[in-house]
């Protein structure tokens, strides 16, 4: 998996995006290798999200996105990478979208195996 899309991962977890979705469509489409899909509460939640993947992106592997859509006060923010599309929704327009409806032939990647873990609290006993 590409280095890149663990880190868009790991930047939508660290500001706690939900429902992460990673699909293979690259077999299916010439658009991108991956889409990654995920969702945000807020206007305000939404655009951290995307510009977080920008940050870390830009900060880690000096990578930039060839095209950025979706306004500050919108519903959705989409980061297109060339391999790989960030797709950031509100809940409601991720309903209305189901991209994962849309791309159900696509095959899944569990996001849990690219998250860091590291230096989170365990709730053990």
């Amino acid at each position: 998996m590409d280095e890149a899309i663990k880190i868009a991962v790991n930047a939508l977890d660290s500001r706690r995006a939900t429902d992460i979705e990673i699909l293979h469509v690259g077999d299916i489409t010439v658009m991108a290798e991956y889409f990654i899909i995920c969702s945000g509460s807020s206007s305000t939640q939404i655009r951290t999200l995307g510009d977080e993947v920008e940050y870390q992106l830009k900060e880690k592997l000096d990578l930039l996105p060839l095209h950025r859509e979706g306004q500050p006060s919108s519903n959705w923010v989409l980061l297109d990478y060339g391999d790989f599309i960030v797709h950031v929704f509100h809940r409601d327009a991720r309903d209305f979208y189901k991209l994962e409806h849309l791309w159900a032939d696509a095959d899944r990647v569990d996001p849990e195996t690219l998250i860091d873990h590291e230096g989170e609290e365990s709730n053990e006993v």
